[in-house]
């Protein structure tokens, strides 16, 4: 029977993307987002829980993260949970987990507080040859969404 691997996080970068341009036209992108989810404890104090994720981009999509993408950022992502496994030095066995990015979606307005400008990229992986991501516009109104 097949599996399952499917990611969908809604957050806020924590920095800039980190880009490394490998051999060829190889392009890596990573990025660090941030989820919070707030709730009310026992005693009606508001309670915050925030979760950090490791965020992989491959090619077209960590190009267009070097150009768009900032710290603050409110981003849509889909994905799958991706682990990596190595030694280090002292020969202990390391485990890091991580999200590889199949697509992603820029929400809200400018980082640096300027205003909304209502559209939103859609950024996707193609199953094309092409390396170049699928780039369409939606409208985005605001919510009072409470994350």
């Amino acid at each position: 029977m097949a599996g399952v691997n499917k990611v969908i996080l809604l957050g806020n970068l924590g920095a800039d993307p980190e880009v490394k341009h490998l051999e060829g036209d190889k392009v890596v992108a990573n990025l660090r987002l941030a989820t919070t989810e707030a709730y009310k404890d026992k005693t009606g104090n508001r309670v915050e829980n925030t979760e950090w994720h490791d965020l992989e981009l491959w090619d077209g999509q960590a190009k267009i993260a070097e150009q768009y993408l900032k710290k603050g950022m409110q981003l849509y992502v889909e994905g799958k949970i991706k682990s990596d496994t190595w030694q280090d030095e002292q020969g202990n066995n390391k485990k890091r987990i991580k999200i590889r990015v199949l697509s992603f979606t820029m929400l809200g307005g400018k980082p640096d507080g300027g205003s909304p400008s209502g559209n939103s990229g859609n950024y996707s992986n193609t199953t094309s040859s092409s390396s170049t991501p699928q780039v369409t516009e939606a409208s985005v109104e605001d919510d009072d969404l409470p994350f």
